[in-house]
């Protein structure tokens, strides 16, 4: 077993056709360099035919991460493997866009600080100014970009080259009110999560906790999910639900509703932080 404190951890993630022998073949080529796996989880899905992969392992203190790439990659070919390499020592940095509604936001600055969530906050982006003071009293960067008619086009243009300046490794849509254009969600496949009340599509629009209440409903939640062209379709991360009943008002509704959006967006960027989410067409396999 490896246990030098100077060892380097790793995540190992990978997608191919199913077949006999993928296991074998990655675990074979860890262990011909002293490589200790000390987590794997794998799935074929039948549907599809496809198997899906994470192994966590730590490496000897002098293996070169350019060589283990090398030996993946001509392992690649005769596999089909789509995979990819991950330190584990590297936080994703985590740009978070937001507008009014600071629930998802200071849950999200909350759990980074006091150690919950294992990622670097480099930077907030709104359309609306409110949230400035919340933002920086720990210490982040607030970008105010106004969305004003006939200006979407420029404000997404600042917030890529946000992305860019602060090398973002993932988006987060916080209670962005704003639809994203089909160019914008293009330019991050993969590295945008949004976060939105379950109703959908049956309540769509305004005042939905409303819509809800007045037709009785027994149960709410949350879903986060990837931001694709597609409005609010995109490969679901997680889910969040709770049961209410009768004498729950629509202020009610929407304080529980809070908290759902709130539980999935930390767990969903949280999986994703840690390279436990692989998608898998309009769908995602989530290694827990």
């Amino acid at each position: 077993m490896v246990t030098s404190s100077s060892a380097s951890e790793y995540v190992l993630t990978l997608s191919c056709p199913d077949r006999p022998g993928i296991v074998a073949a990655v675990s074979g080529l860890l262990a011909e360099r002293g490589c200790n796996i000390v987590e794997s989880q794998q799935f074929g899905d039948r549907d599809s035919g496809t198997f899906f992969m994470r192994v966590q392992f730590v490496a000897l203190p002098d293996t070169d991460p350019d060589e283990l790439r090398g030996a993946f990659a001509s392992l690649g070919p005769e596999l089909g493997l789509d995979w990819r390499l991950h330190d584990a020592a590297e936080r994703t940095r985590v740009l978070i866009m937001v507008s009014k509604g600071g629930h998802c936001l200071n849950d999200l600055l909350y759990r980074q600080r006091s150690g919950l969530l294992d990622i670097d906050i480099v930077a907030v982006v709104s359309n609306h100014p409110d949230l400035r003071p919340l933002t920086q009293s720990y210490g982040i960067d607030y970008h105010h970009l106004p969305v004003t008619a006939g200006g979407k086009a420029a404000q997404e243009a600042e917030v890529l080259t946000l992305v860019e300046h602060y090398r973002a490794d993932l988006v987060v849509l916080a209670r962005y009110m704003q639809i994203l254009s089909d160019d914008f969600c293009a330019k991050l496949p993969g590295r945008m999560i949004n976060i939105h009340h379950s109703f959908l599509p049956s309540f769509k629009g305004a005042r939905p906790y409303h819509q809800a209440h007045a037709r009785g409903v027994k149960l709410i939640g949350a879903t986060a999910h990837y931001v694709t062209p597609d409005l609010d379709e995109g490969p679901i991360i997680e889910q969040e639900v709770a049961r209410v009943d009768h004498t729950h008002r629509p202020e009610d509704l929407m304080a529980v509703g809070r908290d759902m959006e709130c539980l999935a967006l930390a767990r969903a960027v949280r999986w994703h932080a840690e390279h436990r989410v692989l998608l898998n067409g309009d769908r995602t396999v989530v290694f827990r």
